[in-house]
């Protein structure tokens, strides 16, 4: 399998293939509104912005399954993200990463990039999936890596 194979609703309740990301770098990084994690959307953003021109696209999967940090709505997220750090890179519905209701590109994710100790499941909110034109996963990034210490991979997949 590859990332392509699957799609996901958008944060505006649209079908998104991910096919059309084919050929493209991608970053998958579950987000959440109200976490210590949070201004890494302003990291995000600017990575988006520095990148999209040469490839890279920035997907954000809205999550509330650790303490909460995300109750809103999906039209409170968009607003939220939107209105705080000005984010443009694509943004989807909320979904579930871990557990029976996880999203199957997220027990996908998991199962290729497993965090420290072999752990398959996603510890907290930001965990980051750096993706290659090819559609498979290059690395998986912790929580607490902020965006902009990972430019130096994307521009390596970018060049790849």
């Amino acid at each position: 399998m590859k990332l392509y194979d699957f799609e996901a609703q958008s944060i505006d309740q649209q079908t998104l293939a991910l096919s059309q990301y084919q050929g493209q770098v991608m970053l998958v990084v579950n987000t959440a509104s109200a976490c210590g994690f949070t201004p890494q959307f302003a990291g995000l953003e600017k990575l988006h912005q520095k990148y999209s021109s040469q490839g890279l696209a920035v997907i954000g999967f809205p999550c509330n399954q650790f303490a909460s940090q995300d109750p809103g709505d999906d039209a409170q997220i968009a607003s939220f993200c939107q209105k705080n750090y000005g984010v443009s890179f694509q943004m989807m519905s909320k979904i579930k990463v871990n557990g029976d209701g996880a999203h199957p590109l997220y027990q996908w994710l998991t199962a290729e990039a497993p965090g420290i100790l072999g752990s398959k499941g996603i510890k907290w909110n930001f965990t980051k999936f750096l993706i290659g034109r090819d559609g498979q996963v290059l690395k998986r990034y912790a929580p607490q890596d902020a965006p902009e210490k990972i430019s130096q991979d994307i521009e390596a997949a970018l060049a790849a």
